[in-house]
């Protein structure tokens, strides 16, 4: 018997068809506001929080969105994985759930920064189908530091909660940082890294938050993959159906709040809007 060199993973399989029952995702980014803990948190009721959350998440899916993904993007500036607290993945844990339960629909986790274990906890807790980790593999500098690859760590951490069903959503060359540490190797080679350590889908973005990716290298990336391929930042009304022609899925926020800016509401007429744009 011949047996093959790299095990299947737990995940294998279309990630995109199998969360969201379309070849083609659009997931929107709920962009909590400050949680209890970060800096920028001032004591504010956390029901209003959680209802913020709700509500970027109803305008999301109410839009036409097939799923959101769930993020603390107002804990800036971020933390390290191990400097992170046990207080952020309980509130995460609470709107989750919320958003879950009456909305019914995909939902991922994204912990900032980089905080895969964190993420795997609250999607364990709130019935959450995937998480998205920035550094899956590797390593690089970002705005927090030098941030390594979770790969190993989350894996056996997932194992540990008997949660194999949730899917890894991996950035590959990752926006807001630098990769030098592994410049000698050709993106295609990291994006392969990814793919070897069982991440379920790969995920393409330009330099920063907002920030549009060039096609020629979402192509790349895709090809490189050989999975599910998504991107992650810069997807507009303009360009959302090229982009679209060569991945299977967006995750898109910015575009869609109010005035175009990512830490206002999301507004629902946009998301329509954009929604009618693809699905004619």
């Amino acid at each position: 018997m011949t047996q093959s060199l790299k095990p299947v993973g737990p995940g294998a399989g279309d990630a995109i068809t199998s969360l969201f029952g379309r070849s083609k995702a659009v997931i929107g980014v709920v962009h909590l506001a400050p949680l209890p803990g970060a800096p920028r948190y001032r004591g504010e009721a956390v029901e209003d929080v959680y209802q913020q959350g709700l509500d970027d998440a109803r305008a999301y899916l109410n839009g036409g969105c097939d799923g959101v993904i769930i993020e603390n993007h107002g804990d800036i500036p971020f933390s390290k994985p191990d400097d992170i607290g046990p207080e952020t993945a309980a509130h995460m844990s609470v709107v989750s759930d919320r958003i879950r339960r009456e909305l019914g629909r995909p939902i991922g986790i994204n912990v900032l920064a980089n905080a895969a274990i964190p993420a795997l906890a609250i999607a364990s807790a709130s019935g959450a189908g995937f998480v998205r980790v920035n550094q899956w593999a590797n390593a690089y500098v970002a705005n927090e530091g030098f941030i390594e690859g979770e790969a190993a760590r989350a894996m056996r951490y997932r194992a540990q909660l008997r949660a194999n069903g949730i899917k890894i959503f991996a950035d590959a060359h990752v926006k807001h940082g630098a990769h030098a540490i592994v410049a000698d190797r050709p993106v295609e080679e990291q994006v392969k890294d990814l793919v070897f350590f069982d991440a379920d889908a790969i995920i393409a973005t330009g330099q920063r938050t907002g920030h549009a990716a060039d096609l020629d290298y979402i192509r790349m990336i895709k090809e490189a993959a050989g999975l599910p391929t998504l991107v992650g930042s810069g997807v507009t009304p303009d360009n959302a159906r090229d982009i679209l022609d060569i991945v299977d899925g967006v995750i898109v926020a910015s575009s869609l709040k109010y005035d175009g800016v990512w830490w206002n509401k999301v507004e629902k007429a946009r998301v329509s809007a954009f929604i009618a744009g693809l699905r004619p």
